[in-house]
């Protein structure tokens, strides 16, 4: 069977990482979780004074882009590759609440794309691998076979980024996820560089009412009628 490049993009918790993750074990693809990277970045930004709550300092974010070190390194236990910043594993804190309220601030820099687009581009160079992301099918591959952009309401995605972090002992009000949720999407949606769209030729996704079984015998039918035409 040949190998094709997968390219999900779509709003916050939507679980395109999920998605994807599943795919790359049943089809033994390389994953890649391009929003992990911009979290790593937004961490390092938090942890060097960058950043905060009432201000943004992104000239000195870009002059240390060159300091900034990513890589996935594969655990065996879990199954899937972690984020790893300047060698440190951060797997754990870039899914706090307070990353994602800096995250797609930190993603609107250029500079910050260009950085990461290229490192993805790279990655994906010999195909079989699945991405996710938000501008997957749109600039980082946009040849890929199958693009898939991912939806749902900004009540449902909240409810499950919610229920996530109160699993992991995270202390968060609803109301301030659903808030989250909200303004990554206008940021994401509105930013000058690599907006999130869906791209001309990709396969709309609401996952509202679809649970995770099912959403992924979805998309692996529309995987196997893609290859058995490449």
């Amino acid at each position: 069977m040949k190998k094709i490049t997968i390219a999900i993009d779509g709003f916050s918790s939507t679980g395109k990482s999920t998605l994807a993750k599943q795919l790359a074990n049943h089809l033994g693809y390389i994953y890649v979780d391009t929003g992990a990277m911009y979290r790593a970045v937004a961490l390092f930004a938090m942890q060097n004074g960058y950043i905060n709550a009432d201000f943004f300092d992104k000239q000195t974010l870009i002059n240390n882009l060159p300091n900034i070190k990513l890589q996935f390194k594969f655990n065996a236990d879990l199954g899937f590759a972690e984020m790893y910043l300047n060698e440190v594993n951060v797997e754990t804190e870039i899914r706090t609440i307070e990353v994602s309220s800096f995250v797609s601030k930190v993603a609107e820099v250029s500079e910050v794309r260009a950085k990461l687009v290229e490192q993805q581009k790279e990655m994906g160079k010999d195909k079989a691998i699945v991405m996710d992301g938000r501008d997957i099918g749109t600039v980082v591959f946009p040849d890929a076979e199958l693009k898939i952009f991912m939806t749902a309401s900004a009540t449902t995605r909240a409810q499950r980024r919610y229920d996530e972090l109160i699993k992991k002992g995270d202390t968060v009000t609803f109301d301030e996820v659903l808030a989250n949720v909200e303004e990554r999407d206008y940021i994401d949606t509105h930013r000058k560089d690599s907006p999130l769209v869906m791209a001309e030729d990709a396969i709309e996704i609401d996952n509202s009412h679809l649970n995770r079984e099912e959403q992924f015998e979805l998309v692996l039918e529309l995987v196997n009628e893609i290859t058995k035409k490449v």
